[in-house]
């Protein structure tokens, strides 16, 4: 009886822990050192279950499952995107969901050019997605709030790696994003966009002409002199990124003249003053480069035929036709000797 009794209590001692090594012990099946699960919101248990059979993320799902309802977590299941590293347990697999314990995703924003590249860069980094987020920004009343329209909505977002959950809503995203210009927009910057008769809003779209006209950070506070003292004079900008804007053909390396009659409210060249809203989203060299801008003369600019990326200024319309002619020459033998090389091949 004693031996029975003693062979019992190993056989349930080995169960114990055969039971206790399956919960605590390694628990992943994948090859990789992470599996990134996503759930969506509305998304059930069974969903769920189906997901991580499917994906062979775990070695033992009907133990997870079983565990799952000992803990009551198919009731509470919290939407997100999570990290199972290659080797955890069941138990802290389980609790790391129960708890919404998420991962932070970033969204990192360069250069823009429309609300749907914004709205594109959003559906594919989190869970909502582009339509839905197009939505939120054609929405009226969601930009009254922040004193915004349809065009104007994209001055309130800077270049900047931004950290979300994945699953956050649009307008807890366009909330950072205002946070994050509110950062920028200190007194002294305000003053400097006042003092050129500017604000936060045209500040920012003049600073997107400036990003588009030039790569070259030496050139831009001189070009955003240009435009200031254009807008001052009420001469029309004849912005050529504006035109591509209009056309929304960006990869254009010439404006013909043809191009420059589009009826559109960005065409600078028919239209009077800056933009109705950005044509990008400007880097902070731009940003401060029209803030900064220099007391100048200058009312034109165009490349210098040496291809360098810098530009030619000029005060007078004389001086600029002869720079203008210059580049155009250049462009043009540019464009034989590519077209020439193309032939020979």
């Amino acid at each position: 009886m004693k031996k029975l009794f003693l062979l019992l209590i190993i056989l349930i001692l080995l169960i114990a822990a055969e039971g206790a090594y399956l919960i605590f012990g390694p628990g992943t099946a994948f090859k990789s050192n992470r599996y990134d699960l996503y759930i969506h919101t509305g998304m059930n248990y069974q969903d769920l279950d189906s997901m991580l059979r499917n994906d062979l993320v775990l070695t033992h799902p009907d133990v997870f499952n079983w565990l799952a309802k000992r803990i009551s977590y198919p009731s509470s299941m919290k939407a997100g995107k999570y990290e199972i590293r290659e080797g955890m347990d069941l138990f802290s697999i389980l609790k790391m969901l129960r708890n919404g314990k998420q991962i932070p995703v970033n969204l990192i924003i360069t250069k823009l050019r429309t609300r749907e590249d914004l709205a594109d860069l959003v559906g594919k980094k989190l869970e909502c997605d582009s339509a839905a987020f197009m939505r939120y920004m054609n929405n009226t009343d969601s930009l009254k709030l922040y004193g915004l329209d349809t065009n104007t909505i994209m001055t309130m977002v800077f270049p900047n790696t931004y950290t979300y959950y994945w699953n956050t809503s649009a307008s807890r995203i366009f909330k950072k994003m205002e946070v994050a210009a509110q950062v920028y927009w200190t007194p002294e910057r305000l003053q400097k966009a006042a003092d050129h008769h500017l604000n936060r809003i045209t500040s920012y779209i003049l600073a997107s002409i400036v990003e588009e006209e030039t790569t070259r950070k030496e050139d831009k506070p001189k070009i955003a002199s240009v435009y200031l003292n254009r807008l001052a004079s009420g001469m029309r900008l004849s912005a050529d990124p504006t035109v591509k804007f209009a056309l929304r053909r960006f990869d254009l390396r010439r404006v013909y003249e043809k191009y420059l009659l589009i009826e559109s409210p960005y065409n600078t060249y028919l239209n009077a003053g800056l933009p109705p809203g950005p044509i990008c989203t400007p880097s902070m060299e731009s940003m401060d480069a029209v803030l900064n801008a220099p007391q100048t003369n200058y009312f034109y600019f165009v490349a210098k035929p040496d291809f360098s990326g810098y530009s030619n200024f000029a005060e007078t319309y004389t001086e600029h036709i002869k720079n203008a002619k210059e580049y155009q020459k250049a462009l043009d033998e540019q464009m034989r000797i590519g077209q020439q090389s193309k032939e020979n091949q």
